[in-house]
């Protein structure tokens, strides 16, 4: 795969949950590097495209693409998609983190304790080797004195940073992000923000759902914003933000001014 080509593609992804079709044939490709901020009204499909790309949610129709090979199926010799292995699933699933709007740590394990935890149980590391990439992804988020405290002990944003270290460290090649925002308290949505500008400037490929619309503006390479399950306007967020096509798009906008 050459230097251009997208780390990430999605072709024709449709996803229905009974008779509510929620994502409506979305065409969209992820640079290596990219930061692509995807924005929309509550309902517009927006975590179930993540939820898809990262086969969390099996798509009803349409395909993703991670370094040019389909995730969850393969494609047969028909042109038929043939569903694949847990296994080979799971193989590919590794290659993108994902961090949701709730922390889902584990109450019983410390800071390090939850970012080990698939290292040593998925990637079967030595404990030693699991601690030292651990501590180097909780100093990563700016949390390296917190290591052996217990979630109990942290602020939601704190908790929160624990759960991007997690994604972490696998060393996934994407990193997707559901609201991660969303349950803080307004003083603690900074820090997280932080951690995430400071991926983004490491040149982390990454996919954001967000409702701030500051860093949207500023840290985006690409905004999309979806409406009723479809891509109804994308662009660079300068363009995007500044000369709006899309009368949905417009009010969006000056509802969240």
């Amino acid at each position: 795969m050459s230097r251009t080509d997208p780390v990430l593609r999605i072709e024709r992804l449709h996803k229905t949950f009974g008779a509510t079709e929620v994502l409506r044939g979305i065409d969209l490709s992820v640079g290596r590097g990219e930061v692509l901020c995807v924005i929309g009204p509550s309902g517009s499909g927006k975590s179930t495209l993540l939820r898809c790309i990262n086969f969390l949610e099996e798509p009803t129709s349409g395909l993703v693409y991670v370094d040019g090979e389909p995730i969850g199926y393969r494609v047969d010799t028909a042109g038929r998609r043939v569903r694949e292995s847990f296994r080979e699933i799971n193989r590919l699933r590794e290659r993108i983190g994902i961090v949701f709007q709730a922390y889902n740590l584990w109450p019983h394990r410390t800071a390090l304790g939850n970012v080990i935890e698939a290292l040593l149980v998925v990637r079967r590391q030595p404990r030693a080797t699991a601690e030292a990439v651990g501590l180097e992804m909780l100093e990563r988020v700016g949390l390296a004195d917190k290591a052996h405290e217990y979630p109990a002990r942290l602020s939601g944003g704190q908790q929160q940073r624990v759960a991007i270290a997690r994604a972490l460290a696998m060393k996934p090649e994407i990193m997707l992000f559901d609201e991660v925002t969303s349950a803080l308290d307004p003083e603690l949505v900074g820090e997280v923000l932080k951690v995430m500008r400071g991926l983004a400037a490491d040149g982390m490929t990454m996919i954001v759902v967000t409702h701030e619309m500051a860093f949207a503006r500023d840290v985006s390479s690409r905004v999309v914003f979806l409406h009723q399950g479809k891509v109804e306007e994308e662009g660079p967020p300068a363009a995007v933000f500044g000369a709006p096509r899309s009368e949905r798009f417009k009010q969006f906008i000056s509802s969240h001014r």
